[in-house]
């Protein structure tokens, strides 16, 4: 399944035009890296970045991060996280808050994001806010947390709680779903 400029377009109607044409080659790429090649598949990945990146506005997470300083189950407590956060002159919590278009976040998803696709994300956290990253990140996302079968099972509740930790923001979610289903299918 290949995104064209106007179907991305009526998904992501807050996305301005640069922003469309520079994700959307990237998007493609990562659908079909990371076999997100059905419509309902495609349908929910979108809907997720639509409403994740706020429709292509956002690469970085825009609160600070210093949250996410103690948190230990994102690895921002580890001696590498703290050290490569020291030398870029910060705390792990803002050097590893959420990055790309479904906000990789943590030193450790960082780390296996990164080692997955053959980038310093541990030094470099801030590659994920170009657009091949970004969206390869998500893509990445989406197949190490097995999205693609919530997706065939069109379980769009779970795929939010996978990617949100809860159900944040889920109206926006389904708006931007219900949008892509449509898009994709004519």
């Amino acid at each position: 399944m290949t995104l064209h400029i106007d179907q991305l377009r009526n998904i992501m109607p807050g996305a301005d035009e640069r922003a469309a044409l520079l994700f959307l080659e990237p998007l493609n790429a990562a659908m079909a890296r990371f076999e997100i090649d059905t419509l309902p598949r495609a349908a929910a990945f979108l809907a997720q970045v639509a409403h994740e990146s706020g429709q292509l506005r956002y690469v970085s997470e825009i609160a600070s991060g210093k949250a996410y300083d103690k948190r230990a189950d994102l690895g921002n407590t580890a001696p590498a996280a703290i050290s490569a956060a020291t030398r870029a002159g910060t705390t792990p919590g803002p050097f590893y808050k959420g990055h790309g278009l479904i906000q990789i976040t943590g030193y450790f998803n960082h780390r296996d994001c990164g080692k997955d696709l053959g980038l310093d994300l541990v030094d470099s956290p801030k590659l994920l806010c170009e657009p091949g990253p970004a969206a390869l990140s998500a893509g990445w996302f989406w197949s190490t947390r097995d999205l693609n079968w919530l997706a065939d099972r069109k379980d769009f509740v779970g795929i939010t709680q996978k990617i949100n930790g809860g159900t944040n923001g889920l109206k926006s979610r389904v708006g931007f779903y219900v949008m892509a289903q449509k898009c994709l299918s004519q």
